[in-house]
C-alpha cells in the first residue's frame, strides 16, 4: 500500500458526510431536522489550516452505562480534540478520569430539539444531554471546532499522534492506522502474514483430522494431547496480546509437529479400527481455549457395543449428566431414541445452490447517512445485503438445539430442568456469531412458514401478523414441549453500530410437568457497520420464570464486551430457589457452549455443532440454516401459497440471480403497498389466518394450520396473492 493510498484511507476514516445542509431549504425542513438526528460533518479534502481551539469545560448529563438506567451529572474537559470526563473538576485536575473520548475519531450526531449529543467511539456510544439551549449550542460549536482540529492533526502527523496521547484515548482502528502509516517494512509483514495464513490452514486441516481420530476408541485423550502440546498442564495467567512474539515461528512449528506426530502414530496403530460416535464435538474456532479452560469438564462417550453409536451430523453436545453430582453419569441422551416414528427423512442438503454475492461495491453510508437514530426496519436495502432466509425462518432457527427442551422434558429435578431451559435460551444466539454481515428478508403481511421436522420431533409454523409495527408470531409443538413467541424489533443506527432491541416474550411449556417457562430476549449490537470487519455482540439479562411454580428462577447475563478486556461473548447465570439461594451456576460463551458448576469441575451441558465446509462462501450458514429454505418436491404441493419458500426474490437470491432477485423484491414490496392501500380505502384490517390475539394482547396459534393442511388442503382454500 503506497503512502498516498494510506493517506486516502485515513481520510475516509475521519471524514463523515453530513446531510445538515439539505435541511435549510425551508422552515418545515428545518423543523424536521431539529426533531431528528443530524450527523456532524467531518474534515473534507486535504490538510487545512485549522486554528487551535479554546479549551472548553463544564457539566453535562451522561447516560449511565448498562445495566444502570437514567442519567448522571459529569464534568467534561475538552482540549485539542480529546474529551475527558470525571465526577468533578478536581478529579480531572488530579487525573482521576472516568473516561476519555477522541472526538476526532468518533462519529458525532446531535438532536437539537432534545438537546442531545451522541459520540460513537467504536467501543462505546456516549449519550450526552444538556438542559440549557445556550450551553448546548456552545458545546456543539466547540465540539465541531475541536473535531476538525483533531482530524487535521491526525492527518498531518499520524506517527507523531501515536506518542502524544495515552492508549486510553485511541480506538483500536486508530492504533492500527497509525501503525500502518509509520511502518517501514510492509513487505516483510506481508510475507509473514502469508506464512501465518498457510500455517493456520494447515492447522485447521490437522484439527479436523484430529477430531475424527478423537472419535476412535484408542484415540489419545484430550488432556493427554493438551499435556503434550503445552509445557505446563496448569492454566497460566494470560498475557496481553502482542503482534508477534520472538519465538512465534518456533512455537508454532513445534505445535504443528506435535499434532502431526500424534496423527501419524494413531494412523499407524489404529488405521483399520472402525469409528464410533462420540457426543462431544469441539468448537473448531476456539479448541485451544476450550481445552485450557474446561479440560476437566465431564465427557460422556458411547461404547462400541452401544445401540446408539451411529454417527449423526446434527448431534451437538447435550450432556445427560446428573447435575447434582450424586450419581454416576447415565449413557448419553439420544434424541432419536425419544421420537416415535421420527426416522430421518431423505438426505437433506448440506450446501446452497450458489455462494453469496460480492457486496464490496455497495456503499452503506449512502443508504444510512440520513437515518441516524431511526428505525431501520422501514429503510429499503439492496437485495445483495440480504441472506436467502426470512425473519420467520430465523425464528425457527432458534430451535436448532431443540434437543435441550427434550432433555428438560425427561428431567425430574425442577432445578435441573431450569438449567436445560436456560441453556436453550442461550443456544438461540449461537448461529449469529458468523452472520453479522447478513440481513434476513422482511416478511410481507400474511406471509407464512412451516418447518416439519420428524427427525427432530417438532412441527413449526410462523406468520407475519402485523406490518406496522412489524410483528412475527410462531408456534412449535412436539410430544415433549410447546414453544411459541411473538416478536417485534426496534432497530437504531448510531453511526458505526446498530442496536437491535427485541420486544416480546418467549414461552415454553413442558406438558409432562405442567411447567410454563417465560423469558425475554437481550439486546444485539452489530459493530463496524460502515467499515472494517463487522461483528455482533449480545448484552443484557434474560430472566426466566416458571409461571406455574415459584420453586425456582433463573437469571442469565450476556456480558457486554470491554475494550480493555479480550474476553468476549461470555455468559453467566444462576438457578436459584424461592428464597434466592443459588442451586446451580451457569457459565460459558453463547457461540461455543454452556457449563454448569464452577471451573475446573464444571460439567458441559451443550456445545455448538461444527460449521459446514466452506461456510464463509455460503452466507456463513449453519447446516440447520441451510436446510430451512430447502424445497422438497414432495412437500411443495402441501404448502400454502403464502409460504416463504415460494417467494421469488428470496429463491432467486439463493440461486445467485441477484439482478432478478432485486426486481422481484421491488415488485413484491409494491404489491404489499397496494394491498395496504385497498384495505385502508375500504376501512378494513388484515386478519391473520393461523394466529389470534390472546387476553394479554400477545399472538398465539389458533391450532388450525396442521388440520387445514391435512383436510381440505391449502390448494382448496382462498389464500391472498403475496407475490
Amino acid at each position: 500500500m503506497s503512502s498516498e493510498e494510506k493517506s486516502s484511507t485515513m481520510s475516509q476514516k475521519i471524514s463523515s458526510p453530513s446531510h445538515s445542509n439539505s435541511s435549510s431549504s425551508s422552515k418545515h425542513d428545518s423543523r424536521q431536522v431539529s426533531d431528528s438526528w443530524e450527523i456532524v460533518e467531518g474534515l473534507r479534502g486535504g490538510l487545512s489550516n485549522v486554528q487551535e481551539p479554546e479549551k472548553q469545560a463544564g457539566y453535562m448529563l451522561k447516560k449511565r452505562k448498562w445495566p444502570m438506567k437514567g442519567w448522571h451529572k459529569r464534568f467534561f474537559y475538552l482540549d485539542k480534540g480529546i474529551l475527558k470526563y470525571a465526577k468533578c473538576a478536581a478529579d480531572v485536575e488530579k487525573g482521576k478520569l472516568h473516561g476519555c473520548i477522541d472526538v476526532g475519531l468518533s462519529v458525532m450526531a446531535i438532536k437539537k430539539k432534545a438537546k442531545c449529543i451522541d459520540l460513537d467511539a467504536e467501543e462505546n456510544i456516549y449519550h450526552l444531554k444538556i438542559k440549557s439551549q445556550e450551553l448546548f449550542d456552545e458545546w456543539v460549536s466547540k465540539l465541531r471546532h475541536h473535531r476538525l482540529y483533531r482530524q487535521n492533526e491526525i492527518r498531518a502527523s499520524p506517527a507523531k499522534q501515536s506518542s502524544l496521547h495515552s492508549p486510553v484515548s485511541f480506538t483500536s482502528q486508530a492504533k492500527v492506522t497509525a501503525w500502518l502509516q509509520s511502518s517501514d517494512d510492509m513487505d516483510r509483514c506481508t510475507k509473514e502474514l502469508s506464512v501465518c495464513e498457510a500455517q493456520l490452514l494447515e492447522l485447521n486441516h490437522l484439527l479436523r483430522s484430529m477430531e475424527v481420530l478423537h472419535r476412535t476408541c484408542s484415540a489419545p485423550a484430550i488432556n493427554a494431547l493438551q499435556a503434550s502440546t503445552y509445557d505446563s498442564p496448569k492454566k497460566e495467567k494470560r498475557h496481553p496480546r502482542k503482534w508477534r512474539p520472538k519465538n512465534y515461528g518456533k512455537d508454532n512449528k513445534t505445535t504443528l509437529q506435535v499434532i502431526r506426530d500424534l496423527l501419524l502414530k494413531q494412523d499407524s496403530s489404529d488405521g483399520s479400527r472402525p469409528l464410533v460416535h462420540q457426543v462431544s464435538n469441539e468448537s473448531r474456532a476456539s479448541i485451544t481455549e476450550s481445552l485450557s479452560e474446561f479440560f476437566d469438564a465431564q465427557e460422556v462417550l458411547l461404547s462400541a457395543s452401544s445401540s446408539e453409536n451411529e454417527p449423526s451430523e446434527d448431534d451437538s453436545y447435550i450432556s445427560d449428566i446428573n447435575l447434582s453430582g450424586d450419581q454416576a453419569p447415565e449413557p448419553c441422551f439420544s434424541f432419536s431414541a425419544c421420537v416415535e416414528n421420527g426416522g430421518s427423512q431423505e438426505q437433506r442438503r448440506s450446501c446452497l445452490p450458489s455462494p453469496s454475492p460480492n457486496t464490496s461495491n455497495i456503499s452503506l453510508w449512502n443508504i444510512l447517512k440520513n437515518n441516524i437514530g431511526k428505525d431501520l426496519s422501514k429503510v429499503a436495502m439492496p437485495v445483495q445485503l440480504n441472506e436467502p432466509l426470512n425473519t420467520l425462518q430465523r425464528l425457527c432457527e432458534e430451535l436448532e438445539y431443540s434437543e435441550l427442551l427434550d432433555k428438560a422434558a425427561h428431567t425430574q429435578d425442577p432445578f435441573e430442568r431450569m438449567v436445560y431451559i436456560a441453556t436453550f435460551a442461550v443456544s438461540g444466539y449461537a448461529s449469529s456469531y458468523y452472520r453479522a454481515g447478513g440481513k434476513p428478508f422482511n416478511p410481507v403481511l400474511g406471509e407464512t412458514y412451516e418447518c416439519d421436522r420428524p427427525d427432530k420431533g417438532f412441527g413449526f409454523v410462523a406468520e407475519q401478523v402485523s406490518h406496522h409495527p412489524p410483528i412475527s408470531a410462531c408456534h412449535a409443538e412436539s410430544k415433549n414441549f410447546i414453544f411459541w413467541q411473538d416478536v417485534r424489533w426496534r432497530n437504531k443506527f448510531w453511526g458505526k453500530s446498530m442496536e437491535i432491541v427485541p420486544v416480546g416474550t418467549t414461552h415454553v411449556v413442558l406438558p409432562g410437568f405442567g411447567d410454563h417457562y417465560e423469558w425475554n430476549k437481550v439486546t444485539s449490537c452489530i459493530h463496524n457497520i460502515l467499515s472494517g470487519q463487522r461483528w455482533i455482540e449480545h448484552y443484557g439479562e434474560i430472566s426466566i420464570k416458571n409461571s406455574n411454580s415459584e420453586k425456582c428462577q433463573c437469571k442469565v447475563t450476556f456480558i457486554k464486551a470491554k475494550y480493555w478486556n479480550s474476553s468476549m461473548n461470555e455468559v453467566e447465570g444462576a438457578v436459584t430457589d424461592h428464597k434466592g439461594k443459588i442451586v446451580h451456576k451457569l457459565s460459558g460463551k453463547w457461540h461455543e457452549g454452556m457449563y454448569c458448576g464452577s471451573p475446573p469441575s464444571a460439567k458441559c451441558i451443550w456445545r455448538t455443532n461444527p460449521m459446514p465446509p466452506d461456510y464463509e462462501q455460503y452466507y456463513s450458514f449453519t447446516k440447520f440454516a441451510m436446510e430451512l429454505n430447502e424445497l422438497d418436491p414432495l412437500t411443495k404441493p402441501l404448502l400454502p401459497p403464502t409460504d416463504t419458500r415460494l417467494r421469488f426474490d428470496q429463491r432467486l437470491l439463493e440461486e445467485g440471480n441477484v439482478e432478478s432477485a432485486e426486481e422481484q423484491k421491488q415488485r413484491i414490496e409494491q404489491l404489499q403497498r397496494e394491498r395496504r392501500r385497498v384495505l385502508e380505502e375500504n376501512h378494513m384490517t388484515h386478519q391473520p389466518r393461523f394466529f389470534q390475539k390472546s387476553k394479554d394482547d400477545t399472538w398465539v396459534s389458533n391450532n388450525t394450520y396442521w388440520e387445514l393442511r391435512k383436510d381440505p388442503g391449502f390448494s382448496n382454500l382462498d389464500c391472498p396473492v403475496l407475490w
